[in-house]
């Protein structure tokens, strides 16, 4: 059964990649308030959902903990703040190498930067699908959680970098989901890495999410972004 729904999973995000980039309604200023709400939802869902789920794993953190001279809970902040710094690294490094590209090469290595770095985030969230027991409604959770987070993720890259996303990147993503999916069925790895995975990917979906919706030119939709994260909050704390 799991494996037959984390793969249906899997199929959904693939999804998602394959065709959000195609939603032309999304491509306007002021942001479009389906863009805000989605990222609401994804912040939601990061901080209500994925952080509490570390708990169970605070055993095997402990341990790592007690090796780096930390308390057990400190290692997952530590953690989540590593994941959210390493993106905000990343976006920081690409603007500045596209704001000094003056050929067709520079700017493709921009591109490879950005997708292969993202293609290291999903499949990361691809062997979650497996690695984690989850329920068909935690299933279900995560699918709305991390979908709507792609939908925000595949906007800000196709607004990078154009036809170049859609000829090449959402593919890269969507192979990178299934692989993550593949790696996660194949392979049996120490709880504290899962749990790190999962602390790492609550950071990374606040820094991509925030940096999507903060910049004042995109005149982003505060009631909208508050409607989605108050929205999904509710849904999670009745359903958890």
């Amino acid at each position: 059964m799991l494996f037959v729904s984390s793969f249906l999973a899997a199929l959904a995000l693939v999804v998602v990649h394959l065709f959000s980039s195609r939603l032309r309604f999304l491509e306007v200023i002021p942001r479009s308030r389906w863009l805000s709400i989605a990222g609401g939802v994804a912040v939601a869902y990061a901080i209500l959902h994925l952080l509490p789920e570390l708990q169970k794993y605070h055993e095997a953190l402990s341990e790592v903990g007690s090796r780096l001279s930390l308390p057990g809970e400190h290692v997952i902040y530590v953690l989540t703040l590593f994941g959210l710094v390493a993106f905000y690294g990343l976006e920081k490094f690409a603007a500045k190498s596209k704001g000094r590209a003056h050929s067709d090469t520079e700017n493709a290595g921009v591109f490879w930067l950005h997708i292969g770095s993202y293609s290291v985030y999903n499949a990361l969230i691809g062997y979650l699908l497996v690695r984690e027991d989850r329920s068909l409604r935690s299933l279900l959770l995560f699918f709305v959680g991390i979908g709507l987070h792609f939908v925000v993720n595949d906007h800000g890259l196709w607004q990078h970098h154009k036809q170049t996303y859609r000829r090449f990147g959402r593919w890269m993503l969507s192979a990178a989901i299934m692989l993550g999916w593949l790696v996660g069925i194949a392979t049996e790895i120490h709880e504290a890495i899962t749990a790190s995975v999962i602390a790492f990917l609550a950071g990374g979906i606040l820094l991509n999410t925030f940096k999507e919706e903060l910049p004042e030119e995109r005149e982003s939709r505060f009631w909208a972004f508050s409607l989605g994260a108050l929205g999904y909050a509710l849904i999670l704390l009745w359903m958890g």
